[in-house]
């Protein structure tokens, strides 16, 4: 994958959206200076991944080339990648904390939390008939970290960590 910085991927992305976006409107919504801006163009054009054209006067207009398309393309599918490995690494601990409960006779779980990480739980959890209880008398489950924490009530705390390192 080319070497590319997360500002000037970001700069590819508001062109692709945008190819008349100004720069002060790029400074604004990545939140960055007017001259970073213009460094980022500039080296963006000195790659060849961005072309400038001058629109009249005082506008210009952006227009990724084809080979700046291939770079945004390709770091959007490694962030697709990358995301679908953390997914499917919190899909297989779901999965395991699960299994474990429903193996020790759970039959309901208190979810605290509400983030994505907790979605995946959330979905495991009905897609293996636990029922999803508001009181947090039944076992609770909670993402920490890399992992799912189970805390039985009564019982010993116990973390579920992810088994490759990923999270």
């Amino acid at each position: 994958m080319a070497d590319i910085e997360r500002h000037e991927y970001e700069v590819l992305n508001e062109i692709a959206r945008d190819s008349r976006v100004t720069q002060a409107t790029l400074s604004q919504r990545l939140g960055i200076a007017v001259g970073s801006v213009n460094w980022y163009i500039k080296r963006l054009v000195s790659r060849g991944w961005v072309k400038v054209s001058h629109l009249n006067r005082t506008r210009l207009q952006y227009d990724l080339t084809p080979e700046g398309m291939a770079v945004f393309a390709e770091r959007a599918l490694q962030y697709a990648k990358d995301s679908l490995r953390v997914y499917q690494s919190f899909r297989q601990q779901a999965k395991a904390v699960v299994a474990r409960l429903k193996a020790e006779g759970v039959s309901r779980v208190h979810l605290d939390g509400e983030d994505e990480i907790m979605d995946i739980l959330r979905l495991t959890c009905i897609e293996a008939g636990l029922s999803l209880d508001a009181s947090s008398d039944a076992v609770v489950l909670r993402h920490e970290q890399d992992g799912y924490r189970v805390i039985a009530p009564a019982a010993v705390n116990e973390a579920v960590q992810p088994q490759n390192g990923q999270g």
